[in-house]
This record gives structure tokens, sequence and C-alpha cells, in this order.
């Protein structure tokens, strides 16, 4: 029987991976609901995290996002969200990095958080964390990568599609959101709670809802007035 030849390139494609099985130690800790929530991302390709402000989303999409990196599960983290702004990104100063540096610099601190700044500061400069903007992502096909998306109620339904058909073999995305927080002009334009409810029909696709509260406890207080008295 014969044999199909492959490049080295289709090779690179569909090789396995040796990973690290020793456990990572974090600075900070998960709670039971972010470990419970931690189990179904490693378990499904594409899991949307919701939940309002403080709920822990970010922090945990960047834990499993780091986790997987320093074990060598994944070669790269990919970090993106929508820059809603009066100004568009290209006419902003300075490079790629400096342009997203303010959007991004909560998923920043996160991982600081997490671990040691200096190796992730030397992770972001080996090319490792990667940032790229949503408009950036058409075209790309990401391997071996854990990518993480934020603001994700910001996202539109184009964008989303985009976005979630950007995911290759061997990769896991983690799409962060909060209905509560939508910037659109058009609430109804997010894509981020249209594809929550798809969670029910499709494979491999996880919806979660984080409800613990990581600031200070005034914020559940203010949370449930803004909900009980809406401004418009």
């Amino acid at each position: 029987m014969g044999h199909f030849n492959t490049t080295p390139e289709a090779e690179e494609i569909f090789r396995e991976k040796k990973v690290a099985k020793n456990p990572i130690k974090f600075k900070v800790q998960l709670n039971d609901e972010q470990k419970e929530a931690k189990q179904k991302i490693l378990d499904n390709t594409l899991t949307l995290l919701a939940g309002q402000a403080g709920s822990g989303k970010t922090l945990l999409a960047c834990q499993v996002a780091l986790d997987g990196l320093l074990r060598k599960v994944y070669d790269k983290i990919i970090i993106t969200r929508p820059t809603v702004s009066k100004e568009e990104i290209g006419f902003l100063p300075g490079d790629l990095r400096e342009k997203m540096d303010p959007w991004v610099q909560p998923i920043y601190q996160n991982l600081f958080i997490l671990y040691d700044k200096t190796q992730i500061e030397k992770l972001i400069t080996e090319g490792k964390i990667e940032i790229v903007p949503v408009s950036f992502m058409r075209g790309r096909t990401f391997l071996d990568s854990c990518i993480i998306v934020d603001e994700a109620q910001n996202v539109t339904h184009e964008q989303m599609e985009m976005i979630v058909t950007r995911i290759g073999l061997r990769s896991k995305m983690i799409i962060c959101g909060d209905d509560h927080q939508i910037d659109l002009r058009k609430k109804g334009d997010s894509g981020f709670k249209y594809l929550y409810k798809a969670s029910r029909k499709i494979k491999n696709l996880e919806a979660i809802t984080l409800t613990s509260n990581h600031r200070n406890e005034i914020v559940e207080d203010l949370r449930d007035y803004y909900l009980e008295n809406p401004i418009y």
C-alpha cells in the first residue's frame, strides 16, 4: 500500500507536541468557580466567558493561556480586542504595539498579577505573546495558539464570524464579554450575545457566566443599582 509524501510545512502543521506536565506556580490562585470554568475551557475548543465587571473573566483567560504557553501546550498567545474609539487606530502615533497599548493594558495587568513581570515582558518581546488588532485578524490562521478576545461585547457580528474562523489546529480561543458594557452605537450589533446562544448547537463551543465579584464589595451594590435604575 502506498503512502503520501509530506512537505516540511505539512509535517509542521500535523506534528504532535511534547507537553510539559509540571504545574506552573502562579502568584494568584483561581477560586472554585474559576477552576470549574477552566476545566470547561480545557475541554472545549472555543469558550465564551460572560460576566459583569470584576467577575474575573480576563484573569481566568490569561491564566489558562499562560499556563498552556509555559507548559508548551501552545507556541503563542494571541491577544485581540476591539478598539471602539473616535480615532481610527491607523491614525494613532507609534508602531502597532504602541497603538494597541491603551486597549490591552488590562490584559497586561492580569498577566503581571499572575506571573513574573520580567518574564511576561520577555515573552512579549520574543513574540510569544502577540497583540493583534481585530482588523488585522483577517486572513490569518492560528496554529498551536491560545487566542484571547477581550471586551468582545464590542465586537460586531461580522467581526465575530471572522475572528472565530481563524482557529487553527491545536488551538483554543477564549472570548470574554459583558453585555452590560456595550459601547457600539447599536447594542444589537454586538456579536457576543448571538454567539453565546449558539453554544447549545455547536460541538466544542462552551458558554460560561462567572458570577463572583473580585473587586471591592461595593461594586456588587453599584452594579445592582444601575441595573434596577437604568439611566435611559
